[in-house]
């Protein structure tokens, strides 16, 4: 598997899937999901709507993902999940280790190849980046996922980038720009 640490827009990635860091009603927020949903138009929202209905009435749970078409976005799917929110108290690193792991299982079921993810918590649910990075690095270390091609990591600030890759150096997970 291909890894690449980059910052830029994750609504303008060319993948076959991009993760969502979501809130649970999936209904839309602030932040990556509020972009994503955006760039996608009311198609998503509609999709996610649809969901709540039938699959996921309750929410989506921390730690767990589940996709949707990509309405206007150059992806074709969506795979929304929900981080920890350290605010709340949700600091159990598992939790976002989960919603790494499942995001990727969920692009498997999906047949996709390329997926690129945000820094899931980090930001408005209080996670450190260094720490986000820490477990992205080593949910990927496991490599469980041959058939996924390549991995991106779409990241919104500088500083969230350099944790990244200090984070992937020390888990001796290779990566490119």
């Amino acid at each position: 598997m291909k890894v690449r640490i980059l910052k830029g827009d994750i609504t303008t990635q060319e993948v076959d899937a991009i993760v969502n860091a979501a809130n649970s009603s999936l209904m839309g927020g602030g932040g990556v999901d509020g972009a994503i949903h955006r760039a996608a138009g009311p198609e998503l929202l509609e999709h996610c709507r649809k969901l709540r209905e039938t699959t996921v009435r309750d929410g989506l749970r921390v730690g767990a993902a589940v996709a949707t078409p990509a309405g206007r976005l150059d992806a074709a799917w969506v795979i929304h999940t929900v981080g920890p929110n350290r605010h709340i108290g949700q600091v159990d690193p598992r939790l976002l280790a989960s919603a790494f792991s499942e995001s990727l299982d969920a692009a498997v079921a999906l047949e996709a190849s390329t997926v690129a993810f945000p820094a899931i918590s980090a930001g408005v649910y209080g996670w450190d980046p260094d720490e986000v990075g820490d477990v992205a690095a080593s949910v990927l270390a496991r490599k469980r996922w041959p058939e996924i091609e390549e991995v991106r990591f779409v990241l919104f600030s500088d500083d969230v980038l350099v944790a990244f890759r200090h984070a992937f150096d020390a888990a001796g997970v290779e990566y490119s720009d």
